[in-house]
């Protein structure tokens, strides 16, 4: 029988009650003894319901989350690296792997937690680009801890006859397995787009987001995903609508942070934070974290060496094209947009904005 002739047994529905009965002379006190007793009659709910005041008191037994990569990233958290090609993201992503693994803070940024495994899954290097990037010139290779786990895909495996109707669930099903199996509580997937395809619109960028925050929620970890950036204007700042599928993937997102490459010198590259919900936010547009690529002994990384403002490493804007900027400023306050919609929409602050509006 295929699938498609399949019907599900209908099953009538159980009888519903209210929430909250209905009744003029219902006390305070009636009102929280239902809702507390909601769970208890509804088994298979996929809601939890309690008071406010007891998710507060829930909460705070908890202890507080800690710091895996400094103020963008910390336990718990489905976060996102994003950078262009090239950039450095698998560089920097290694590096964090590496030193959670070990238990050992990259400089510069705080780390909270213990030494403990960490599941790095690269969809983009083959073992071999992998070995020359930890390896030195006289063959000696970097001593990764034996709690750093690389997994990339077999080239055997095949889903069309494991009864999946797709490989994104075939992706999904394999990760959720391998987690289960291991255990382990930190993961990194480089990159996003070896999940999915497409992640632009959002049909495609929605189920994604909620198949990883499933995939977090369900095993307990702490995730950190790679994604690209498309094509964009280097002569503005970062931005969340940098990010491929901009807001449909941040939504889903507890942090996110992104790694741009100054065009002032070639070597250096900056961390720019974009959006946090357990700390402030620490690395602005006015105070960006500057490093370079280098690579001491056999281990690739990034080397913090300062700080600076982005507006400083960002390529400079030439006549027309700041002409340009300037009608687009105009033309979205013309339609309503207020100056700190229009600096969101174009990437620039909301003082250049005001500026350009002022122009003749």
């Amino acid at each position: 029988m295929n699938h498609e002739d399949y019907k599900r047994p209908e099953r009538p529905m159980p009888p519903v009650t209210p929430i909250v009965k209905p009744s003029k002379n219902i006390t305070m006190e009636q009102v929280q003894r239902q809702v507390l007793d909601i769970n208890a009659g509804l088994d298979d709910s996929s809601f939890a319901v309690r008071p406010a005041e007891k998710w507060i008191q829930i909460a705070a037994r908890k202890a507080p989350v800690k710091k895996l990569f400094g103020e963008l990233w910390h336990e718990g958290e489905l976060c996102i690296l994003f950078a262009d090609t090239n950039i450095g993201k698998s560089i920097l992503a290694v590096q964090i792997a590496d030193s959670i693994s070990r238990g050992v803070a990259i400089p510069g940024f705080d780390m909270e937690v213990r030494a403990q495994p960490v599941l790095y899954f690269d969809f983009e290097m083959t073992a071999k680009q992998f070995q020359m990037r930890y390896t030195a010139a006289d063959g000696r290779m970097h001593p990764f801890s034996h709690e750093l786990l690389r997994a990339e895909m077999n080239a055997g495996a095949t889903w069309l006859d494991k009864g999946f109707k797709s490989f994104e669930d075939y992706m999904d099903y394999e990760m959720d397995k391998m987690l289960k199996q291991t255990g382990i509580k930190v993961v990194i997937v480089d990159n996003i787009t070896y999940l999915r395809t497409e992640t632009e619109q959002a049909k495609d960028a929605l189920p994604l987001m909620k198949k990883l925050k499933s995939l977090k929620d369900k095993n307990d970890v702490s995730l950190l995903v790679l994604a690209h950036t498309p094509k964009r204007d280097p002569s503005r700042p970062l931005t969340i609508n940098d990010l491929q599928g901009s807001k449909h993937l941040a939504n889903f997102a507890d942090s996110v942070f992104a790694l741009g490459k100054s065009h002032t010198d070639e070597r250096i590259r900056y961390i720019r934070q974009l959006k946090q919900r357990n700390t402030e936010e620490v690395y602005t547009t006015d105070h960006i974290a500057l490093c370079q690529i280098v690579k001491p002994d056999c281990f690739l990384m990034l080397e913090l060496v300062g700080y600076g403002v982005e507006q400083h490493h960002l390529r400079e804007t030439g006549d027309k094209e700041r002409r340009a900027l300037i009608q687009s400023a105009k033309d979205l306050s013309a339609n309503g947009n207020t100056q700190r919609e229009i600096a969101r929409q174009l990437g620039i602050s909301v003082a250049a904005v005001n500026k350009y509006l002022k122009t003749d």
